[in-house]
């Protein structure tokens, strides 16, 4: 397939089809294939990614169809037969001598959000609207994949000034706190000296550049599903147990949660489905929820309250609860080392003003490779580009100023060259 080099136009390419988590297939593809027509040595797959520790597997009908959609647009069947039941993740590397080893991480996946028509959402008056129903890249991981390609071409180039080893890693499934742990399990990251994930947007104004993310949170994504008895509504009530109604119970009383003195916490119920018609008693209920803290000790709090409180509205019904937990997250520092060099590449490029840290009032999974890579003696970072938003992340309306676009292909190139 014919793909845009210019870094604007394959993030609006990318954004038309949006891919959510272990079904980048289209995504996958196009990287692959590119960083393969730049020189890059490319692992895919089972290569980088330890399946024992895939949280949040789609069933293989949804792999199939993924697959399928992707081959309808232009992916390479070369690719996707090297990236089977959800593996994803891709990896180009270059080497140019002796030096250190350089990882960057770009993610990839979308999101299950509908983007909106309104007429004065930029993708749908310029064209790049997504063109998969109920799913959007509004958390701006098409902007990170363009910027990943970008950097990859302008450091392929023989004038680049850099030595060692050139790791670029394009994660799957960062969205839920899925996609890092399995690529640290396969040690892709063991040998890495200095690594950087980068995130656009966060509410840092456009024009500014964050050397530190702070503030990432400690999470845990649930999935929950109360198990109870059918029975005629109206006939014989007292033989149902209504897993509906449990479900009910535990949604106000996990929000009701009293706050933690010692850490900042979060709460959402993000999904409720449950029942099947009117005039009988609800045997399933299913929810999905994340809980999310600032220390490790609070979110350990934190989810023993929302266990009691979710078996004890499971025990007013005699149902059962079952909680199965989907994706985590932790919290992570940035090396005094990488916001240095970041410092150094941002003046030398004349990228914007500089802001020491800004918090990214979430998180990412890319923690567990900055901990992995620190464990084991190297140094890591995450930095933020700053870009006006039309909505909050994560939101129908939500796009990005794009002219962060070159500015961080910029910067993080120059980085590379001065980490080398």
């Amino acid at each position: 397939m014919t793909f845009p080099s210019e870094v604007t136009a394959m993030r609006r390419d990318l954004h038309s089809f949006p891919e959510t988590a272990f079904l980048e297939y289209r995504t996958a593809s196009i990287v692959a294939a590119r960083l393969t027509e730049l020189g890059y040595s490319v692992r895919v797959g089972p290569e980088i990614m330890c399946m024992d520790d895939v949280r949040g597997l789609p069933p293989q009908e949804d792999i199939h169809s993924a697959q399928n959609a992707a081959l309808a647009n232009g992916a390479t069947p070369y690719w996707l037969e090297k990236m089977p039941d959800g593996q994803t993740a891709v990896c180009g590397e270059i080497k140019r001598g002796a030096g250190p080893v350089l990882a960057l991480r770009f993610d990839m996946d979308a999101l299950p959000v509908h983007e909106s028509a309104s007429g004065n959402h930029r993708p749908g008056v310029d064209g790049f609207a997504s063109k998969c129903e109920g799913r959007m890249h509004a958390c701006g991981h098409d902007g990170h994949t363009a910027i990943g390609l970008a950097v990859a071409e302008k450091l392929s180039h023989p004038n680049a000034e850099w030595k060692g080893t050139l790791r670029l890693i394009f994660q799957p499934a960062e969205e839920g706190g899925r996609g890092a742990q399995p690529i640290v399990s396969s040690g892709l990251l063991d040998d890495v000296d200095i690594f950087l994930a980068t995130h656009v947007g966060c509410q840092l104004p456009s024009g500014q550049i964050a050397l530190t993310a702070d503030g990432f949170l400690w999470a845990e994504k649930w999935n929950v599903t109360f198990t109870g008895q059918a029975a005629h509504a109206a006939m014989c009530p007292e033989e149902g147990l209504n897993a509906l109604l449990a479900a009910a119970i535990a949604i106000p009383g996990l929000y009701a949660l009293p706050r933690d003195g010692q850490s900042d916490t979060r709460i959402n119920v993000g999904l409720l489905q449950a029942g099947r018609t009117r005039n009988v008693i609800a045997d399933h209920a299913y929810l999905e929820l994340e809980l999310r803290a600032s220390t490790h000790e609070g979110l350990s709090r934190l989810t023993a309250s929302a266990r009691r409180t979710l078996q004890g509205a499971a025990l007013t019904q005699g149902v059962e609860a079952t909680i199965d937990v989907y994706g985590t997250a932790i919290s992570a520092a940035s090396d005094p080392e990488i916001m240095e060099r970041l410092r150094d590449a941002v003046c030398f490029t004349k990228g914007g003003s500089i802001v020491q840290s800004w918090p990214i009032g979430g998180g990412d999974d890319a923690t567990f490779m900055m901990q992995r890579v620190q464990d084991r003696g190297g140094k890591a970072g995450y930095c933020l580009f700053g870009s006006d938003i039309a909505a909050p992340h994560h939101a129908s309306l939500f796009d990005f100023d794009e002219t962060v676009l070159q500015t961080a292909v910029t910067v993080l190139s120059r980085f590379v060259e001065l980490s080398s």
